[in-house]
């Protein structure tokens, strides 16, 4: 356990850090985005195959189409901060999927899918861009790489994707489910309540951005919080949602609103 902790400390201060657009927090990075989006590709095709894509084409258009607004919203922002180096590799795409959880994600790479069961809490376009853009947002601040390192480190795995994997392919791949969150536990991952609030924050930013009024996460919050009243719901069961988080949103608001223009 001793070397496993000592180990944890000489990654943690001789890996490159990573930093996360708009807020700047430095993060570890042990994982290459390539390795971590190829087996997240590879997991969201599995998640394709045993699931039911819905077959309501005008609620399906709408899942793709501010999906589309929100990836190239962000396409846009890392452009301009001559940063497109790092999106390379992400491959879009957003499905619909035919469920009654009152869930969305989305995996590295832009690996993104919609349960129908969170559209009623949604309302419109505009709450659907506030689940959108938060979880998207998650994918492009490289969570689940940090949270990927920080449990290689924990393990003792090294910092090489591919090595621990031949190393010790179980364990590298029970952190791989942990910190992307796919098979029986897809879409529910725990992230951190900084990480949280860091999606909620790049979020606003991002559905403004691509037209949309980031006033709307308010009353979507809360719309999501009043169900809550009624029973667990996954989207709140790994994404916290109570009166400091309004609170937060509601403060970062005039930071969004400067990026919106309405279409």
């Amino acid at each position: 356990m001793f070397k496993k902790f000592l180990l944890a400390v000489v990654l943690s201060a001789s890996a490159g850090c990573a930093s996360v657009p708009i807020t700047g927090r430095n993060q570890l990075s042990l994982v290459s985005d390539q390795e971590i989006n190829t087996m997240a590709a590879q997991e969201y095709q599995k998640v394709l195959q045993t699931s039911r894509l819905s077959s309501n084409a005008e609620q399906t258009a709408m899942v793709r189409r501010v999906g589309q607004r929100i990836q190239q919203a962000v396409e846009t922002y890392f452009r301009q901060q001559n940063k497109s180096s790092q999106l390379e590799g992400y491959q879009w795409e957003f499905n619909l999927i035919e469920d009654a959880q009152e869930n969305a994600w989305c995996m590295p790479g832009g690996k993104v899918a919609v349960y129908t069961g969170i559209l009623p809490i949604t309302e419109d376009e505009n709450g659907l861009a506030v689940v959108l853009g938060h979880e998207i947002a998650h994918a492009v601040a490289r969570h689940s790489n940090e949270r990927m390192s920080q449990q290689m480190a924990a393990e003792g795995l090294g910092g090489v994707l591919s090595a621990a994997v031949g190393q010790n392919p179980s364990a590298t791949q029970n952190v791989f489910l942990q910190a992307v969150g796919v098979g029986s536990q897809v879409g529910l991952l725990k992230f951190s309540r900084t990480q949280e609030s860091e999606a909620d924050h790049l979020g606003l930013i991002f559905m403004s951005m691509a037209g949309y009024n980031p006033d709307g996460a308010v009353s979507f919050w809360q719309r999501m919080a009043a169900k809550q009243q009624g029973g667990n719901i996954e989207f709140l069961s790994t994404h916290p949602s109570d009166a400091t988080r309004i609170a937060d949103i509601q403060r970062e608001l005039p930071e969004a609103r400067k990026y919106y223009t309405a279409r």
